[in-house]
């Protein structure tokens, strides 16, 4: 009898202790890293995932990885240095489970994973992370090229520097900053028209390597380049009045790059440091190539590692607010992201998206948008959830992928939850 007593003592004993315990702290979402992910042999992880040489587009699939996670290892650059401190940004206390319908089929993040050519995947809300994956042997240190996400950056920095008053008024043209593209169709275009692609300039874009984007890029970066300006101006055939259609044009951020770099009489990449990357609270530095002549091609080519660009996205969630501070004027965000001409909205400038101010606009009630670059790489944007999806990939065709629709879907996904 007594040893019963003694026994129910001790379990109470060991009951009230536990009480007093703190409760087990519950990890919070760190980053996953994979050595591998679809066709890695493919894409070369036999070697290493090996950069190669330098090669126009379309880039060959064994060079993919390591292009476009190295970029600033093959090309020349200009560094966009981080700052001496760091936004904080916060993890959740576990991943969440994602859902979402594609093609008739609920799908979640690790089928997407396993069947699409992604490298990092980040979602964030707010100011937490809530999922952060790497693919291929990639890491949170590897710096992920922009490609035409950097025509964003270029835009907001145009804003910038109107808010500066560096820019009087977009509906300046391009030639009163940059006297070398007067009497062209380039020079004769407003800011306002190149930041809606709006020019009405002929230029095919089509990634083949025989288009005008790969024209102007062997203008440009050639040895023997006859300079940026000259690069530009070759497209002088004005099929349209400006400000009347949408057509998709990198000529015309290099444009606006050629603008912004004369009236700030800055590089690209200097401006970027001081009025984003260092504001925003950056913990690593970022890269903008550079072409012979020293020029940032504004249109692509900024490489950042996946948490800066979720930043990024975050800032521009938040309307241009970040790290206790406006970074870019919030008036601007919302001319930036919204629909000014019939033309310009989704399902009309193009059979899905619209597109404001070098950045793409997603059809309906809410104002989403998204940075969108080739071979899969997109930060997409919904600010009244304040919710940010950072997607970088090496999708084997660099545009017009049929299997890039369903980014968008799982996007549509996480809306539809964190929307309530």
């Amino acid at each position: 009898m007594g040893n019963k007593s003694l026994t129910r003592s001790a379990i109470f004993l060991l009951a009230c202790l536990s009480a007093l315990m703190p409760a087990p702290v519950r990890a919070a979402v760190e980053p996953v890293f994979s050595p591998t992910g679809p066709d890695a042999i493919a894409y070369g992880s036999e070697a290493g995932y090996p950069i190669g040489p330098r090669l126009a587009t379309p880039i060959p699939q064994t060079y993919l990885i390591g292009t476009l996670s190295q970029f600033d290892r093959k090309y020349d650059h200009r560094v966009v240095a981080r700052p001496a401190t760091t936004s904080a940004l916060r993890r959740g206390a576990e991943e969440p489970r994602i859902e979402y319908r594609y093609q008739g089929t609920m799908r979640d993040i690790p089928d997407y994973l396993e069947r699409h050519p992604a490298t990092g995947l980040l979602i964030a809300v707010g100011d937490t992370i809530l999922m952060e994956r790497y693919r291929y042997a990639r890491t949170d240190r590897h710096r992920f090229v922009s490609q035409s996400m950097a025509k964003t950056i270029t835009a907001m920095l145009i804003g910038v520097a109107v808010d500066e008053g560096a820019i009087r008024s977009i509906d300046q043209t391009a030639a009163e900053y940059v006297p070398g593209l007067a009497g062209t169709a380039y020079g004769g275009t407003s800011i306002r028209d190149l930041l809606h692609m709006a020019s009405g300039v002929a230029y095919v874009e089509t990634y083949d390597g025989n288009d005008d984007s790969a024209r102007m890029g062997r203008a440009m970066f050639d040895r023997n380049s006859p300079g940026t300006v000259r690069a530009v101006a070759q497209f002088n055939n004005r099929e349209v009045p400006a400000g009347t259609r949408f057509h998709y044009a990198g000529s015309e951020t290099v444009t606006l790059g050629l603008v912004l770099a004369a009236a700030t009489k800055t590089t690209l990449a200097r401006y970027a440091e001081t009025r984003l990357w260092q504001p925003l609270g950056a913990e690593a530095d970022a890269t903008w190539m550079i072409d012979p002549s020293g020029h940032e091609p504004a249109q692509c080519c900024f490489s950042a590692v996946l948490r800066d660009w979720a930043r990024l996205g975050l800032m521009l969630a938040h309307d241009g607010a970040w790290n206790g501070r406006q970074i870019i004027p919030k008036a601007w965000i919302l001319d930036a992201t919204s629909v000014q001409a019939p033309w310009q909205a989704p399902r009309v400038a193009t059979p899905f998206y619209g597109y404001g101010y070098q950045v793409w606009l997603l059809p309906g009630s809410r104002r989403q948008f998204a940075l969108l670059g080739i071979y899969g790489q997109a930060i997409f944007v919904d600010p009244a959830a304040k919710l940010v999806l950072v997607h970088t990939a090496a999708r084997v065709k660099p545009s017009r992928d049929p299997m890039a629709a369903e980014v968008v879907a799982l996007w549509q996904g996480l809306v539809a939850r964190y929307s309530r």
